[in-house]
C-alpha cells in the first residue's frame, strides 16, 4: 500500500504519508487512491479541488460549511511548508472544542484527513507555501462559516515567528461558543 494512515490524538483526524519514489529528477508519489482510503475508513467521493499561494505568517481559517454542505477536506502542502488545523465543532463530542495540528510540507506530502465536523485552518511556516485540497461538497458561499483564529478558548499556537497575516473575513470570524454551527456529534450528516 502506497499510504500510512494514522489517527490522531482526535478522532475521525488522519495523519497520511505516501509513498515517495525519489530519483535523479526529484520525486514521484500518490496523492490520493479511492480504494487505499476508503479501506482506511476514509470513503469520501472528494468533489472538488482547491488550490492557494499563501506567504509566510498567513493564517487561513478557521473555516466549515454548515451540514446542508458540510466538508471533509483532504489537505497537502506541496510546496513550503504549514500548521494544519483541524477543531472538533460537533456538540456533545467528548472532544468539542479540541484541536490537532501537524506540520505539512513539500518535502514529504503528509496530508491530513479533516472529516465534516470539524473546522480547519493553517499557518504558512516557510516564505511561501502551496496548499492543495480535495473537498467532500461542493463550495457553497451561502453556509460557509468559521470560528475566529485566535480564539482564546482554543489556544491554537500557530507556530508563527512574526505578526500574523489574517484576512479581514476571517479576523471578523465569532468564537467558537457564538459560532453558526449546526453539527451534533453521533448525528449524520
Amino acid at each position: 500500500m502506497p499510504f500510512e494512515f494514522q489517527e490522531l490524538e482526535v478522532p475521525g483526524l488522519k495523519l497520511i504519508t505516501p509513498r515517495l519514489f525519489p530519483d535523479r529528477r526529484g520525486h514521484f508519489g500518490e496523492t490520493y487512491k479511492s480504494t487505499d482510503f476508503s479501506a482506511a475508513g476514509i470513503p469520501e467521493a472528494f468533489v472538488q479541488d482547491n488550490v492557494s499561494v499563501s506567504v509566510k505568517n498567513v493564517i487561513r481559517g478557521l473555516h466549515y460549511q454548515k451540514t446542508e454542505a458540510a466538508q471533509s477536506k483532504l489537505v497537502c502542502c506541496m510546496k513550503g511548508r504549514i500548521f494544519d488545523v483541524a477543531v472538533d465543532i460537533r456538540k456533545g463530542s467528548s472532544t468539542y472544542g479540541k484541536w490537532a495540528g501537524r506540520v505539512l510540507d513539500g518535502d514529504t506530502w503528509q496530508m491530513l484527513y479533516v472529516p465534516v465536523g470539524f473546522a480547519h485552518g493553517f499557518s504558512v511556516l516557510s516564505d511561501k507555501a502551496l496548499v492543495s485540497y480535495k473537498v467532500g461538497r461542493l463550495y457553497a458561499p451561502q453556509v460557509s462559516r468559521g470560528i475566529r483564529w485566535d480564539d482564546p478558548t482554543l489556544k491554537i499556537d500557530w507556530r508563527l515567528d512574526g505578526p500574523p497575516v489574517v484576512s479581514d473575513q476571517d479576523t471578523a470570524l465569532p468564537a467558537l461558543d457564538a459560532c453558526d454551527n449546526d453539527f451534533v456529534y453521533g448525528r449524520g450528516v
